[in-house]
């Protein structure tokens, strides 16, 4: 991908979203370990070397060139801790990239607007990088997540991939 977008610190008023770290793993173990987050995605929580061994192949990046991976966790300021993730897999020319992205927050820390907040902020920051498209994938019985799409400009679409409906910016 010519002109890579590489993940920064993202500040929000309540929030900063900051480039995963592999040493991020052992505290996010403990974020992500509700295995109700995953009812939505299947899948199981990973425990801290797992989530290691995931943050590594994260944090390397894509082995193919023409896609970026942008990886964050997503830290509290009122907490002092992390409480989740949001990440962007990017593709495509600089003039044309597309932007799939998504984002999760630990089950203690959901309902006070962090996914909101982070995903609101994470699209305002891929626009910046003149992302021309943003697009995500939600479950069509996952209400909460739907309504973070929504919140950060993002429109369901008719289209579906994998049984999820397919939300973007950009719509005509």
């Amino acid at each position: 991908m010519s002109d890579p977008v590489r993940a920064a610190v993202i500040p929000t008023a309540r929030l900063e979203l900051r480039p995963l770290r592999i040493e991020h793993a052992a505290e996010m173990a403990g974020v992500l370990s509700d295995p109700g987050l995953h009812t939505f995605t299947g899948g199981a929580p990973l425990d801290a070397t797992a989530l290691r061994t995931r943050y590594e192949r994260l944090v390397a990046g894509s082995p193919d060139p023409a896609v970026t991976w942008c990886n964050w966790v997503v830290h509290a300021a009122a907490e002092r801790r992390l409480v989740g993730t949001v990440q962007a897999t990017l593709s495509g020319p600089a003039a044309g990239r597309t932007a799939e992205v998504a984002w999760v927050v630990g089950t203690p820390w959901q309902g006070r607007g962090y996914a909101t907040e982070a995903s609101r902020a994470l699209v305002a920051w891929l626009t910046a990088r003149s992302v021309a498209q943003v697009i995500a994938h939600i479950h069509p019985r996952h209400e909460a997540s739907a309504a973070v799409a929504r919140a950060a400009g993002l429109v369901a679409t008719g289209d579906r991939q994998d049984g999820e409906v397919r939300w973007r910016t950009g719509m005509p």
